[in-house]
Formats: structure tokens, sequence, C-alpha cells
């Protein structure tokens, strides 16, 4: 256990993935009062479960659509009743539909983007009253290296569409927010090693294609994410707003 984040109130949204998790462990382990949330109740539960087993504290909504903006309220009254604030806003939570542009339908199209991008929306527009009441809040956003760039073997359109909304908005959020002390920024993950990439890795092609791209060589770790939203949530941040990490490896750097 640290103080890094001693004190802070931090919501992170799907606590029972990979990243989300990681999240969640790492900021209770620097001091952080964590309000989760995860669409899996098990899950959820599970990484509630190891926070308390070494003495950090946190509490979590499940099951937690945050396409449904009454959900995303019950989440913001459920970190202010519990822990008084809320500090930080850690949107971590999506899910994306792939498909090229000539075949990806409609219905995976708009869940996309409501997956995506909506959610990220509505949990900043129900949090931001709390928000702007602490200078030196922030908010984080996760975006994308699709955001920036594309893959061969990644039939990404909808994917790209909503998260380079996302890198858009957080600049956008970093204006709003200058005059309240808000800090707004985005992290923009890579090939990241998650319950949703590792069936992936079992296709040798596109292991090939996709870790070529990245100049480590090697694809990326949910704890290598959890730390950069761990410096953008801390004070060691605080001369930074509108800005976008990239988690990536080098994957846009050639």
């Amino acid at each position: 256990m640290s103080d890094r984040l001693k004190g802070k109130v931090c919501i992170i949204t799907g606590t029972g993935g990979s990243m989300g998790r990681a999240a969640a462990l790492m900021f209770a382990r620097q001091g952080a009062k964590v309000v989760g949330c995860d669409i899996n109740r098990e899950s959820a539960e599970a990484t509630v479960d190891e926070v308390l087993s070494f003495g950090g504290e946190m509490v979590s909504l499940s099951e937690c659509d945050l396409t449904d903006t009454l959900q995303c309220k019950e989440l913001v009254e459920l970190a202010v009743s519990t822990y008084g604030r809320v500090d930080v806003l850690f949107n971590n939570a999506a899910m994306a539909y792939f498909g090229w542009v000539d075949e990806i339908s409609d219905f995976d199209w708009h869940r996309t983007i409501d997956q995506e991008l909506n959610l990220v929306f509505h949990l900043v527009r129900a949090a931001w009253p709390e928000l702007i009441k602490t200078p030196g809040s922030s908010i984080i956003n996760t975006a994308s290296v699709s955001a920036w760039s594309t893959y061969r073997m990644l039939p990404g359109i909808a994917h790209s569409a909503a998260k380079g909304a996302v890198l858009s908005m957080t600049r956008q959020l970093a204006m709003e927010g200058r005059t309240y002390g808000l800090r707004a920024n985005s992290i923009s993950p890579g090939l990241i090693e998650s319950k949703q990439t590792l069936p992936l890795l079992e296709d040798p092609e596109w292991v090939d294609v996709m870790v070529g791209k990245i100049m480590l060589g090697r694809i990326g770790k949910p704890e290598e994410v959890a730390a950069t939203a761990l410096f953008l949530a801390s004070e060691e941040s605080s001369f930074i707003t509108g800005t976008d990490i990239k988690i990536d490896g080098g994957t846009t750097a050639w």
C-alpha cells in the first residue's frame, strides 16, 4: 500500500474485466477509495473481494449497464453516498463489434457506438456536477490506437469511429473543465492481453501481423494500462490536460 491516490474517490468502470480489475487493484493499493461497476456481477464482485483482502477500500455496482443513463446516475450516487464525493472518473469499460465497412450490420455499428462512445458521455454527464466541486479532479477516458492508426487484420470501422470520437470529446471536456480545475485526458492502448484478445492469439497469422506492428515485439499487459491511468489520476500529472497517451509499445511510432 502507498499513498499516491490517498483519500481520492475514484470511479472505475468495467472492473470485472482485465484492465478494469488491474486498475481497481492498483488504485486501491495507492490509497484510493474505489467505486467499480461491471455488466458481469460475478467478475465485479471478485474484484471487490480481492481489493478488500489486502485492506483496500472498494464498493461496486453490478450488473451495471452504462448505456442506461439512469444506471450511470446510480453509480455516481453510490460513490457520493459511500464516500462523499467523486475525484476521479476512469472510463475504462467498452465493447466493440467488428466488421468491414461493406459487411458490418447496422446493429453492430450502432451498438459499438453505444458501448464505446455513448456510455462515456452518459457517465461523464452524470458525474460532472460532482467532479467540478473539487479542484484537481480528473477524467481519464479510454480511447485506442485505432483512433490513430489501422490494422489490416482488424475490421474496425465502428471501433475506430467510436474511439476517435472519444479522443476528440476528451479535448472538449478538458476545455470545458478548465475553469473548475478539472483535467481531462485520454489513454490509447494498443494490443493488450485481455479476455477479448487471448483467443485471437491462437491464430498465428493474426499474431504475426498484429504483433509485427509493435515496436517492442510483444503485446501489452493490463497493468501497464492501469499504471498510466494511475499517473493521470494522481497529482503527478497536475499540469497535463487535453492530452492523449499512447500505450502501444511503439505501434504508431513507425
